[in-house]
């Protein structure tokens, strides 16, 4: 007889709740992960049978949205074809690997069987599974990585299936992220950072 699987839910605004499964198949996960999408913001990591369910803070997504907003606001100034994709899963059974970003970009458009060329992760507490082997698997060439105790944008660039850490994008060589990430203010208003970091790129 199958039994219903509980999420856990978020009871503090600074809380995750994170819990893993060990020897999941392949298949389980799909099933899973198709049949739980309409849990609004439950998130899966799945590398290669352990399966990793998270359902993120109001901080985690308050900062992910500010994020997005900032990049969005960048990509219009600079009339660039970046195309976002918010948290869309991604999944290669091959590599026995899926997940789905904290928010994700292609420069122009994304096939059915493509990757994002940019994924945003923002780390707000410790992972139980390893994301960046995930996104190595699917082949995913930059990941950044914001977190409440640097407050800077980390750039990891995807070199012969490892991630190398990079101080500028490779992907957006014009975006300047230390300008970006010092408007990343989660709590504020996210309307007002917008438009204050549209008039800063305005001004140079």
């Amino acid at each position: 007889m199958a039994t219903a699987l509980q999420v856990p839910a978020v009871e503090n605004v600074e809380d995750e709740r994170r819990f893993v499964l060990h020897g999941v198949p392949w298949w389980t996960y799909v099933a899973l992960r198709d049949a739980l999408d309409d849990q609004s913001g439950l998130k899966m990591t799945y590398l290669s049978g352990t399966l990793e369910l998270m359902r993120p803070s109001i901080l985690h997504e308050d900062t992910k949205t500010i994020i997005a907003r900032l990049v969005e606001v960048w990509a219009m100034e600079r009339d660039v074809d970046l195309r976002g994709f918010g948290g869309a899963t991604f999944r290669r059974e091959a590599k026995e690997r899926g997940l789905e970003p904290d928010e994700c970009y292609k420069l122009g458009k994304l096939d059915d069987d493509d990757v994002p060329d940019i994924a945003i992760e923002v780390i707000v507490s410790s992972g139980l599974v390893d994301k960046m082997a995930v996104y190595a698997g699917l082949g995913v060439p930059e990941v950044w990585e914001w977190s409440p105790n640097t407050r800077a944008i980390v750039v990891h660039r995807l070199i012969s299936d490892e991630y190398q850490r990079r101080t500028r994008s490779e992907i957006l060589p014009e975006i300047d992220l230390v300008l970006l990430a010092s408007f990343i203010q989660p709590g504020e208003n996210q309307t007002l950072l917008a438009k204050t970091y549209q008039a800063a790129l305005r001004a140079r």
